[in-house]
Order: structure tokens, then sequence, then C-alpha cells
């Protein structure tokens, strides 16, 4: 069973870092294209990293700089290092395989004093 299982979410104080995990099961992550998006309530999904299976990764301007997207082989898991937080990075984030539209179920991250 192909299944996206994400954590490491939570409360941060502005300018603060986190690490979100995404940990895959039923497929190798290293075979294909991973992401992550994020959501806040009344908005459209925004991708904020992607990379690809030969390691090459892009970002949008907004998190460009700050956030980080990377793959440990071993543990077949996907993170996204995010530092210099700000209140508008709250939101539920969320990893995906394009490739067959596979979704996480998300984790919230609260960027707030």
């Amino acid at each position: 069973q192909v299944q996206l299982v994400e954590s490491g979410g939570g409360l941060v104080q502005p300018g603060g870092s986190l690490r979100l995990s995404c940990e895959a099961s039923g497929f190798t992550v290293s075979g294909y294209a991973m992401a992550w998006h994020r959501q806040t309530p009344g908005k459209e999904r925004e991708l904020v990293a992607l990379i690809a299976s030969g390691g090459h990764s892009n970002y949008p301007d907004s998190v460009r700089g700050r956030f980080t997207i990377s793959v440990d082989n071993a543990k077949n898991t996907v993170y996204l290092q995010m530092a210099n937080l700000k209140p508008d990075d709250t939101a539920v984030y969320y990893c995906k395989r394009p490739s067959g539209g596979i979704w996480g179920q998300g984790t919230q991250v609260t960027v707030s004093s």
C-alpha cells in the first residue's frame, strides 16, 4: 500500500526553525520526484518545495533561502527543513508524490509569539 505519513509540525516562534518529516511506504522515494505543499483556510494548496529524482530542488520566492527539501534514502523519508519562520508560514503542510497524486494527511505548523 502506497502511503505518506507526515510528522514534525507544531508551534514555533517567529524566527524559529522546524523540520518536517514524510515517511513513505509502498514505494522507494529515490525513484520519484517528491514535494511539499501547504494550505491555509480559504486558499488553494501552494507548492513550497520540489525535489526531482535526480536531486535537483526548486522553491517559490516566498520560501527560497529559508526552506530546504531533502531525501534520506536509507529511511525512505523526505524532509522539509524550515528556518527563519514567519507568521505567514502558518499552514497545514502536506507531503506529495506528484506521480499518481499521492498525498499525506498533513501536519499543522503554527508560527506565533
